[in-house]
């Protein structure tokens, strides 16, 4: 496979209007592009402060058959790809001379580019330690019983109450990131809607973000409930009223991921009705050979 065979561009709309077909073939695993690629498309990459996005393309007779995308400083996320389409990839990077300084993808696509990285370029690669799970959603189950409360949809009104949870959640998970009034427009927290468990009181406890509908497909991201309050049902009562709120909106897939080394919460999807669609890794490169 030729290293040519895949275009690079930095026109987020040239990306879309070539490879959306593609992206909506595999919705779940495509998850990443379609996301990173429609928040660049709605709210320019400039809101995120990361410089200049990059999207690809390997096409073939015409055809879309793989893609991938990075929005600096990050490094690349990939869609699925063979062995030989990771390594096409890589020489193709290489030829470029493109700084790469992660990758992520399923686990089989990471682990193949970094290998491919490491023949290239010498660059090492080091597996990260947090290694992720995706989940697509088949029959929602939610919990029976119910914890006592309701759901409620946080709006426009709640803005400072949806600020202090999502703090709280990139706090727990040890994301670097300030969730405040003026830095909030540039997070990736802005574009969700979210929902909060209640319990009779009106206290809340739990809370879950759902992404906007792209392609049919909704992802839900961010389930928090702060440590003191969990073990109460709480997380499965939210994550399923977001999740039926998914289905209500139209979506065809509901996706989320969840941290493999947390069997609580793996389970916790799982019993109400997620189905595993594959492990999720990345790789970060020391400096190559070259360097």
């Amino acid at each position: 496979m030729r290293s040519s065979d895949w275009y690079l561009t930095d026109d987020v709309d040239e990306f879309l209007a070539r490879a959306g077909e593609f992206l909506c073939s595999r919705p779940g695993p495509h998850v990443m592009q379609s996301t990173w690629a429609e928040r660049v498309r709605a709210r320019g990459a400039e809101a995120y402060g990361t410089g200049v996005p990059v999207f690809g393309m390997l096409e073939r007779g015409g055809e879309v058959q793989a893609t991938c995308y990075r929005l600096p400083p990050r490094g690349y996320g990939l869609s699925p790809l063979t062995p030989e389409q990771a390594d096409s990839l890589a020489a193709h990077l290489a030829d470029l001379g493109h700084p790469l300084p992660s990758v992520s993808a399923d686990h089989d696509t990471a682990t193949a580019f970094a290998e491919a990285w490491q023949r290239r370029t010498g660059a090492t690669p080091r597996l990260r330690d947090t290694r992720l799970c995706l989940y697509r959603l088949g029959t929602l189950t939610p919990p029976d019983p119910m914890p006592a409360g309701r759901g409620r949809a946080l709006g426009e009104q709640d803005l400072e109450e949806t600020m202090f949870w999502c703090a709280g959640f990139a706090e727990a998970v040890g994301e670097d990131v300030t969730v405040d009034a003026a830095t909030w427009a540039g997070t990736r927290f802005a574009d969700k809607a979210y929902t909060l468990w209640e319990t009779p009181d009106g206290t809340p406890v739990s809370v879950a973000g759902l992404n906007p509908l792209i392609g049919g497909q909704m992802q839900v991201d961010v389930v928090y409930t702060p440590s003191h309050l969990r073990g109460h049902g709480y997380a499965g009562a939210v994550t399923a009223e977001v999740s039926r709120a998914a289905l209500a909106a139209g979506a065809r897939d509901v996706v989320l991921f969840a941290d493999l080394s947390n069997p609580t919460s793996n389970a916790l999807y799982q019993r109400l009705g997620y189905v595993r669609l594959s492990d999720w890794s990345g790789y970060d490169f020391s400096a190559t050979a070259a360097s």
